[in-house]
């Protein structure tokens, strides 16, 4: 099973790629758990040019295309999604890749609601099927984790062990 990882940010110091980056590696042993790296090669969406064919924008709906399930991690800004993440949402909305897609939301903030409830509105929109058991929210604000870090913390190892086999259990349905 494949599943495709998005982190909503750019940073390269970012705890959502960091907590992704340790799914991956709790992952059961039926999935694999890919990182989306393109997020900033996506050009700005244009509607005029949803049809044309661009080279970042066909990886992205090609990733999608392959992928059993996608898990997305993504930092608030200002109550909101970031502006790369909302770009590559964009780019899917008329292709539909999306549709019926399994989606499990982590959060690496126990206090970023307004982004994951703003994500949860756009997905459901796009007729993405989010799975609630598989989304969890982990206290990783300001702490600045590495990914080992993250897999050896027992407790917060548990937690996504539990959102990664109760995502396998939806994908499988």
């Amino acid at each position: 099973m494949k599943v495709l990882a998005l982190s909503g940010s750019l940073r390269t110091g970012s705890t959502n790629t960091a907590l992704l980056a340790a799914a991956a590696e709790l992952a059961p042993d039926s999935m694999e758990i890919r990182l989306f790296e393109g997020l900033a090669l996506l050009p700005h969406f244009n509607p005029d040019l949803e049809h044309e064919i661009n080279p970042a924008v066909e990886v992205w709906r090609s990733a999608l295309r392959n992928c059993s399930g996608l898990i997305i991690s993504t930092p608030e800004y200002a109550h909101g999604i970031p502006g790369a993440l909302k770009n590559a949402l964009d780019w899917v909305v008329g292709s539909g890749e999306t549709v019926d897609l399994p989606i499990a939301l982590f959060n690496a903030s126990i206090r970023s609601r307004y982004a994951i409830e703003s994500l949860k509105e756009i997905l459901r929109t796009m007729a993405g099927r989010i799975v609630p058991e598989a989304c969890i929210a982990l206290p990783l604000l300001g702490k600045n984790p590495s990914v080992n870090e993250i897999v050896t913390d027992p407790s917060l190892a548990a937690s996504i062990r539990t959102a990664l086999e109760l995502f396998k259990a939806a994908i499988t349905k």
